[in-house]
């Protein structure tokens, strides 16, 4: 091939030689920096971590003369692997933050050697094609019953209901209020101050789900100028809001209804969970993530609508990108999918997915995590140390050392993850005296190849460290709670 490997090209005739010839190093230090791992993350906390980039020598400066492709690969995937938290192993469950599937990180490695720019047709024409059968496919899902649903891509479940937001600015006009529970993601309050909107008007939740007669109450005095934003798959429990109470109260008030689904949309590909969902249909936008039940690299986030009409919403005129007569010849408008111009072609790696498994084939990955994590909340159940919140409705488990006061439920997760023993999540319930918060532990189980009994130990574990913790004076810890 010749020539100096760090300046080769990933596209064109070459291409894919230049790829073979380079992916061994890669690969090799993704090997090399597993084989170093003792844990889901690497233990010491940051510390230890900006300790081991330093001793590489790789992160002091940019170098004035490089050390060429292989060795560069080979060093900076051996420090990423070694240094990152493992979503494949089961003891990496803080987060909604799955492991990705070995078919969408090769379908990635293809888009990102082609490149295709999302702004504009004459840079991504098939992949375009592709994202359009891919989107109306998704929106089909989403409502069934609707003829002119579409969705767009989008990096995830933030941009995806600041995008349920804007539709509702737009098309209900610029003084909509914001509905929303308590159990809603911080986003929803972020995406109303970024549009400009007030702040959203916060509805009561029992058992993390939104309280249909407390949003009757709320939109009295609002009507129409409202958008309700209802949650499936709550971060905190993984709850869905009861959908088809809240679409016919929204209805009754003629206010606008977003549905966030980031966590739990892809419930819809399986039969035996997709009841749960019931009254989605009946939203006006909805959020879904396939970073998260869908199995994808970061990011892979959708905005399906139930009327296409609604998306017009984002339209925008570039000379060099869209012009008139171009689309009136025919190109289609790709500036006019996103509020973001230059965006990579991610809906490729999902349509891959999907072709390769199928919705019933990624229903049953569903499935599996959410039938774990009911077993593991039977293990939770069982154990002498331990509390559960509640039975799982998709696969979010949720618990505490029985007696355990805020700071000691605190000091477990440090205390487990500065020793890169487990990566386990926390979030505030109010469980406490006369609704007060309490903090928990949460497994956010999205692995679909593990059982219950990959957990056991990990539960006697957070058992064992909470009754250590219990007679230990209180560390300085470097991890922020």
């Amino acid at each position: 091939m010749g020539g100096d490997s760090a300046t080769w090209l990933a596209g064109g005739r070459t291409g894919t030689d230049h790829l073979t010839a380079l992916l061994p190093s890669a690969l090799r230090g993704l090997a090399a920096g597993v084989a170093e791992r003792n844990g889901p993350i690497p233990s010491g906390g940051p510390a230890a971590v900006a300790a081991a980039l330093a001793a590489s020598g790789a992160g002091k400066t940019l170098p004035k003369t490089g050390i060429g492709a292989e060795r560069a690969l080979e060093d900076y995937a051996t420090l990423l692997a070694a240094g990152s938290a493992d979503p494949a192993d089961p003891a990496c469950a803080a987060h909604l933050h799955c492991p990705p599937l070995a078919v969408s990180v090769a379908a990635d490695v293809v888009a990102a050697a082609m490149n295709p720019s999302m702004d504009s047709w004459d840079q991504a024409p098939m992949a375009s094609e592709l994202e359009a059968e891919f989107t109306s496919g998704i929106a089909r899902l989403c409502f069934p019953g609707a003829p002119n649903a579409d969705a767009v891509v989008t990096s995830g479940g933030t941009e995806s209901n600041l995008l349920g937001l804007l539709l509702a600015r737009e098309t209900t006009g610029s003084t909509v209020r914001p509905v929303c529970g308590t159990n809603s993601h911080h986003s929803v309050a972020r995406a109303a101050w970024l549009l400009g909107l007030p702040a959203p008007v916060v509805v009561q939740c029992a058992d993390d789900r939104m309280i249909p007669a407390a949003l009757a109450e709320a939109l009295a005095p609002l009507g129409a100028s409202a958008v309700v934003v209802a949650t499936a798959g709550t971060t905190n429990t993984g709850r869905i809001d009861p959908l088809p109470e809240i679409a016919r109260i929204c209805r009754l008030a003629g206010a606008r209804l977003h549905v966030d689904a980031a966590y739990g949309g892809l419930a819809l590909c399986s039969e035996t969970l997709a009841p749960r969902l019931a009254g989605l249909e009946l939203a006006d936008s909805v959020a879904l993530d396939l970073h998260k039940f869908g199995w994808q690299p970061v990011a892979a986030g959708l905005l399906a609508a139930r009327d296409a009409a609604d998306l017009s919403a984002l339209t925008v005129r570039a000379e060099y990108l869209n012009a008139d007569d171009d689309t009136e010849a025919g190109l289609p408008d790709l500036l006019g999918r996103s509020i973001r111009t230059s965006r990579r072609p991610d809906a490729f790696r999902m349509a891959v997915t999907v072709r390769a498994l199928g919705t019933d084939g990624l229903g049953a990955l569903v499935e599996r995590c959410c039938t774990t994590a009911a077993e593991v909340e039977e293990l939770v159940e069982r154990h002498p140390d331990l509390q559960s919140w509640g039975r799982p409705e998709l696969s979010t488990v949720v618990f505490r050392p029985w007696g355990a006061d805020d700071d000691l439920v605190a000091r477990v997760r440090r205390t487990l993850l500065e020793a890169g023993t487990a990566v386990i999540g926390r979030g505030a319930l109010p469980t406490g005296p006369e609704g007060a918060n309490q903090l928990w532990l949460k497994l956010t189980l999205l692995h679909p190849h593990t059982t219950a009994q990959d957990y056991a130990a990990l539960l006697d574990r957070v058992a064992e460290t909470a009754a250590a913790e219990r007679t230990a004076p209180a560390p300085q810890s470097p991890v922020a709670s």
